[in-house]
């Protein structure tokens, strides 16, 4: 038992003036105190790797392509979607006749993939002729949503600069362009001139003008890419004389008209087939945290071992003051540099649906999260103190109370504060990672869990 009784120094100096002043014994002979503070890391946890199942993306980001890796698996992503509308289209002195185009733009960061960069992929984009169901899981299939007949366009892509513009070469985003058809762009600028309603919420758009898109891999295998922004794009023109009506004039405009936001569906359909490697270690009793869609660690947190110990030793003035968990957690050895989940989320096991199902944010009593920590290879959580808390008002603490889950997550965080005093950011969803690849080994055995609180007795 690592246990570590601290008496602060001001109070042993504090005891030691009281000793010497024997003149005034006044107050010594009616209270004497003592506080010492108890720093217990006895406490050990154990668990096991379960599999994840199917997930909510809840996120825009849009991951596409196909990935083979050796020491993970083979991962592969498609996308439904469908689009917020803009509620107003520019329809004055413009006829059918001036579009000129109408483009589907995917933008990632430069660096938002995983695998070869260089390698060229291709993607397919069809109509949807269905509305997607909501809520969609990980493992929706798009066959039934759609007709290999109406496919919309197609594009050849790579995430590399190689051969592109300084322009191009020097910008923090990388661009995927898919053309669509002239009619698709006609029959939505109709649309808004014949029923401009259609467009004042989506659910009028998706029911009576377009339904949304399915984008698929058409070919290529060493990428997937973190699509951030998804929008179309129609560009037109406005031809006019000039004031001495001698000479036309061209203008030529864009129009982002569409465009995936958080007030629509859509989902990442995600397949995952592990790797041998990944197999062999999961049935010797490896703990895993492989994502997205794949394997999650369940453990025991010793709860009740902590709050037996406190309630035995303590006084009738104890303080809780701190209870920390460190999980050590390695990166796996693959070609790809696979990376661990940025952040993972510890919830107790019976409320894990509840919380994703409704979008929820940490409590701090039931649910937390914390980032990856590079430099120690752990996930630290340093703010359990009121979990502790809250059990000791229980009567009986169940399995249910002390039974975790430990799963991949990403944060998508929301500024905050309007002036420069005040500016801050705070996590606005904690959701499923479903942005690429990921995967860490995590060392139950070797967690760490501080437990420390002050005692403080007095004599009359």
């Amino acid at each position: 038992m690592k246990r570590l009784l601290i008496i602060p120094a001001a109070l042993m100096a504090l005891a030691f003036a009281a000793c010497e002043d024997t003149a005034s014994p006044i107050g010594s002979s009616i209270v004497d105190d003592k506080v010492s503070i108890v720093v217990d890391s006895s406490f050990t946890i154990t668990g096991h790797t379960v599999e994840t199942g199917a997930v909510q993306s809840r996120t825009l980001t849009q991951l596409i392509g196909s990935l083979r890796n050796a020491g993970f698996g083979e991962l592969s992503s498609t996308v439904v979607t469908q689009f917020m509308p803009a509620s107003t289209i520019d329809t004055a002195g413009i006829s059918v006749a001036d579009i000129d185009s109408l483009v589907l733009e995917l933008r990632m960061n430069k660096d938002a993939f995983s695998g070869d960069s260089i390698a060229p992929m291709g993607i397919d984009v069809f109509r949807l002729n269905r509305d997607l169901p909501s809520p969609i899981y990980s493992n929706f299939d798009p066959a039934e949503y759609y007709s290999s007949t109406d496919r919309l366009g197609s594009a050849i892509y790579s995430a590399s600069a190689i051969g592109q513009s300084d322009t191009v070469a020097a910008s923090d985003y990388r661009y995927i362009q898919v053309g669509m058809p002239i009619a698709l762009a006609r029959d939505i600028f109709n649309a808004y001139k014949a029923h401009p309603e259609y467009f004042s919420n989506p659910e009028s758009f998706i029911n009576n003008v377009f339904r949304g898109v399915y984008i698929s891999n058409s070919y290529g295998s060493g990428r997937m890419s973190r699509i951030t922004r998804t929008l179309m794009r129609m560009y037109y023109h406005h031809t006019y004389l000039d004031e001495d009506k001698q000479r036309d004039t061209t203008v030529y405009h864009i129009g982002n008209y569409m465009a995936v936001t958080p007030e629509i569906v859509t989902n990442n359909n995600i397949r995952l087939d592990l790797s041998e490697n990944i197999r062999t270690k999961l049935d010797a009793g490896e703990n895993l945290i492989i994502a997205p869609a794949g394997t999650e660690v369940e453990f025991k947190f010793p709860a009740r071992e902590i709050v037996e110990r406190y309630r035995a030793e303590k006084s009738t003035s104890s303080v809780i003051n701190t209870l920390k968990l460190s999980i050590p957690a390695d990166t796996l050895s693959n070609p790809e540099g696979i990376p661990a989940p940025p952040y993972v989320l510890l919830v107790l096991a019976d409320k894990r649906e509840e919380f994703f199902a409704n979008n929820d944010l940490p409590d701090n009593i039931t649910s937390f999260y914390t980032a990856y920590n590079t430099l120690t290879k752990s996930y630290d959580f340093s703010g359990l103190r009121s979990y502790i808390l809250n059990l000791l008002d229980k009567d009986e603490i169940t399995d249910a109370d002390v039974t975790f889950r430990l799963c991949p997550v990403q944060v998508e965080f929301e500024t905050t504060g309007s002036s420069y005093w005040d500016y801050g950011t705070t996590e606005s969803a904690v959701v499923p990672y479903v942005s690429g690849p990921a995967m860490v080994k995590i060392s139950l055995d070797k967690a760490k869990i501080s437990f420390t609180y002050s005692n403080q007795t007095i004599n009359y």
